[in-house]
């Protein structure tokens, strides 16, 4: 039924792609939810959709046409924001009935046209929003974004071109938002960036102050900081410059997490060299035993493209080599898709589509084995863990080796609240995911106890 004249009009809103332009969709409806604007729980209850779209690979390009699609035969009313954004010609050439279509990170824009095509309401007492703005995460856990765009030149890849080169937030910015998290409840800060190891490179690493103090703007200073915050903090998009080994000292069991989410991409060098990845020279595998050998605790994640044009059998299996030898603790992988505009494309020998999609297979296959004796050697361990739901069989959470939403689960029965810390004393292991039994709260410091 149609919404009384008298309350407030309603914005639906999809967000596609990764925790960076989730970040986006949460500045944009904050920004709107401030000006009097409300959500809607469905197409059919809004008077207008925004579709925050990515477009980094085909297959993101056709998911995000297709849910502009689906917005448009439901609604009607469409405005087309994100990553593929920045190819408006492809949108309006599939969608011509869109309303609008702006680029990636880009609030402004994409407000202006929501004022244009729905005006934004006068009552003053809808203006109220939570100090932290509004969060598309549960209550316990949100993502902070610490720079924007990226200065490096990956052949297969198009960001630079969709959100330009590295933009450091000011250090005293960032901070100040992961405050208004903390005093908001929030237990666990995701920090999202394309280029996080860059942090303050563009600024020259000059001096930035933080509660009347003097930062430096670097990778070493933000994780310093952070770590005063005593909440978990998950450090992702972390780039294997040298300097991470300057952060590593850093880390805590209780506050910057002994994990990294490293986007290696290879461990071939030649095939890093083709792909012109910034730190190719310096082979994955020297970077993971000098981290490991500072941190046993450290657990690693990162992702891996099979099938980068040119790759031979041989390279293959040194990538196969690396992800065992680095003892990768959790690991995800595409197949090399030509995305439009990426001088990867023009590379000589392209794999075939079918020597690509069996050698993901193998990739995955091969990480389940290792992911599973890993996981084993955590049966009879101690870990604390953060609650993010509770089912009808039991709870589910994570420990400081897990991410939320792109790693494993850790399973516990037992009875707790989302958000709540709990003891967990791990009982049994599967590829991915353990499961355990609640413990009592036998330690408020180290999250392991062997």
């Amino acid at each position: 039924m149609p919404h009384p004249p008298s309350a407030p009009p309603r914005i639906g809103f999809v967000s596609l792609g990764c925790p960076k332009a989730l970040v986006d969709s949460e500045q944009i409806l904050t920004r709107l939810r401030s000006e009097g604007y409300d959500t809607a729980p469905s197409y059919q209850d809004a008077d207008l959709v925004i579709i925050n779209t990515c477009g980094f690979i085909d297959a993101a390009v056709e998911e995000s046409l297709e849910a502009i699609g689906e917005a448009l035969a439901d609604n009607g009313r469409v405005i087309v924001t994100g990553c593929l954004g920045a190819k408006a010609d492809l949108v309006r050439e599939r969608h011509p009935e869109v309303l609008a279509v702006t680029g990636p990170h880009d609030e402004a824009a994409v407000v202006d046209a929501v004022h244009a095509h729905l005006p934004k309401p006068h009552d003053p007492f809808l203006d109220l929003v939570p100090p932290q703005g509004i969060k598309l995460t549960p209550r316990h856990y949100a993502y902070l974004k610490i720079s924007e765009g990226c200065n490096h030149s990956c052949r297969f890849c198009i960001i630079p071109s969709l959100r330009g080169g590295l933009v450091s937030r000011p250090l005293g910015d960032v901070m100040a938002e992961a405050e208004r998290l903390v005093r908001a409840g929030v237990k666990e800060i995701l920090i999202v960036s394309q280029d996080t190891s860059a942090f303050g490179a563009d600024q020259r690493y000059r001096m930035a102050f933080v509660g009347g103090r003097p930062v430096k703007m670097s990778f070493p200073g933000l994780v310093s900081e952070l770590g005063k915050l005593g909440v978990w903090v998950r450090l992702h998009y972390v780039y294997p410059y040298k300097g991470v080994e300057d952060v590593l000292p850093l880390l805590d069991i209780e506050g910057v997490l002994p994990y990294l989410d490293v986007p290696f991409q290879h461990a071939d060098p030649r095939i890093l060299a083709a792909m012109r990845r910034p730190a190719g020279r310096a082979h994955p595998s020297a970077c993971v035993k000098a981290w490991r050998r500072a941190r046993p605790d450290l657990v690693l994640r990162s992702t891996f493209i099979v099938g980068f044009p040119g790759e031979t059998d041989a390279e293959f299996e040194t990538l196969l080599r690396f992800v065992e030898d680095a003892g990768i603790d959790r690991l995800g992988a595409f197949a090399y898709s030509p995305v439009e505009g990426a001088a990867a494309n023009a590379l000589p020998n392209p794999v075939p589509e079918d020597v690509k999609q069996e050698r993901l297979e193998r990739l995955m296959a091969h990480q389940a084995i290792l992911s599973a004796q890993r996981l084993r050697e955590r049966i009879g361990r101690t870990y604390r863990v953060l609650i993010d739901a509770r089912t009808d069989d039991g709870l589910v959470g994570r420990s400081y080796a897990e991410a939320p939403e792109i790693d494993g689960v850790v399973r516990v029965a037992g009875d707790a609240r989302p958000g709540d810390f709990v003891d967990c004393e791990i009982v049994s292991a599967d590829a991915h995911d353990l499961s355990g039994r609640l413990v009592p709260a036998l330690i408020r410091g180290p999250q392991v106890i062997a």
